[in-house]
């Protein structure tokens, strides 16, 4: 009946027929790292209990099979990859529930040439520049490396640097 208060399960059954939740959180590790935060939102939005979830995801992370610094490392190496600044990939890390410090400490760790990485895009994005450029357009691929999360420190840097050739 709509409307009325959930009654109370046997123990150890959950609310949806179906797989446990670790089945479908070995099945969402299978396609790609998670964090625990994504997976316990992934649970809970198909009708997982918080009891089953805990559970599930308690026995992945004892058999190292969930990780978050494994997670983290993942997303760093792919977003470097794709182009973005450390300022992007602290933020994409964040909203998936990334302890900052670890977020911060792995990003240190990696060791990253932050401004070798913003050169090779600029040059991807913006061909050789070897056109001269008016200060609107300047400030337009300035925007543009700042959106991708390279502090403004370093685009003010890069953009020196172009100027004098």
């Amino acid at each position: 009946m709509i409307g009325s208060p959930k009654q109370s399960l046997p123990e150890g059954e959950t609310e949806v027929d179906g797989p446990p939740a670790i089945e479908v959180a070995l099945r969402l590790l299978a396609a790609r790292e998670h964090s625990r935060y994504e997976m316990n939102r992934k649970l809970r939005s198909r009708g997982y209990d918080d009891d089953a979830i805990a559970s599930a995801l308690d026995r992945l992370q004892s058999e190292d099979l969930l990780s978050d610094q494994r997670f983290t490392r993942s997303l760093i190496e792919q977003r470097v990859r794709k182009g973005y600044g450390p300022l992007r990939i602290r933020s994409d890390l964040a909203e998936r529930g990334v302890d900052s410090r670890l977020a911060g400490s792995l990003l240190d760790e990696a060791d990253i040439d932050w401004a070798h990485a913003l050169q090779a895009v600029a040059a991807r994005r913006f061909g050789d520049g070897r056109d001269p450029l008016d200060h609107k357009a300047l400030a337009r691929r300035a925007r543009q490396l700042v959106q991708r999360g390279f502090p403004g420190s370093l685009v003010r840097r890069y953009l020196e640097q172009f100027r004098a050739g």
